[in-house]
């Protein structure tokens, strides 16, 4: 998949792999798939520091991450995403 990846398939992978309840997915590159912006919003982030959550998408995503050349994440449960739109 040295070509990128396309939103669509990360969105799917994401939502089946990790459970996620939401995601935004942004393509910073232009639309070629090498980067993006990604928040993620998952229960099995629970209970979990940041470090760990990024260990988890990463380990569940290697190997969508290994063919895209920039990949940033913002991982949140869903009480922290709730709490964190009714802030803004």
């Amino acid at each position: 998949m040295s070509e990128g990846v396309p939103v669509q398939y990360l969105d799917t992978v994401i939502r089946e792999r990790l459970e996620a309840v939401h995601v935004d997915i942004i393509d910073t590159s232009g639309g070629c798939g090498q980067a993006f912006e990604v928040v993620i919003v998952s229960p099995k982030f629970k209970g979990k520091s940041p470090i760990m959550r990024h260990r988890l998408v990463n380990k569940e995503l290697k190997e969508e991450i290994a063919s895209i050349h920039a990949f940033t994440q913002k991982d949140y449960t869903p009480e922290e995403w709730e709490k964190k739109k009714q802030q803004q």
